[in-house]
């Protein structure tokens, strides 16, 4: 059974954390983002959805799903199809999650106390896609 619940819909497509690139300058390698990459806008709106939500201390069950927009390219009879299908494509799953998962560090002292983690990946129509995040403490 589960004490507190949170939940809530943030607007966007969901963006996969990517691999850090490798650099090296004066014999040191370096790891890092670009500072463009969308999955930092990503994981701010996350951060500024959830920054009410109170700083979660025990184990957690969390439930994430990812609505990835139709490409306007598809026909209105494919679209139709497709609406609320499985979405098994690029990006991958663990890596939207990781993204998402990073973003959330300000909500518990650490992700390890994830101890359920469900996620589905589907189409929608809506234009922009979209993330349902929900996390309940576990008891």
């Amino acid at each position: 059974m589960s004490h507190e619940k949170h939940g809530i819909e943030i607007p966007g497509t969901p963006v996969a954390q990517p691999r850090h690139r490798v650099s090296a300058r004066g014999g040191f390698a370096r790891t890092y983002l670009p500072k463009k990459h969308p999955v930092h806008e990503y994981k701010r709106r996350i951060a500024e959805y959830t920054e009410d939500w109170p700083v979660f201390v025990g184990p957690l069950n969390v439930f994430i799903e990812l609505a990835f927009p139709m490409p306007a390219s598809w026909s209105y009879k494919k679209q139709a199809a497709m609406r609320e299908a499985w979405h098994t494509q690029k990006p991958d799953i663990d890596n939207v999650v990781k993204a998402i998962l990073d973003a959330l560090k300000d909500r518990w002292r650490d992700d390890t106390q994830v101890a359920r983690l469900t996620v589905d990946k589907r189409w929608t129509d809506c234009e922009q896609g979209w993330t349902w995040l929900e996390i309940l403490e576990a008891t």
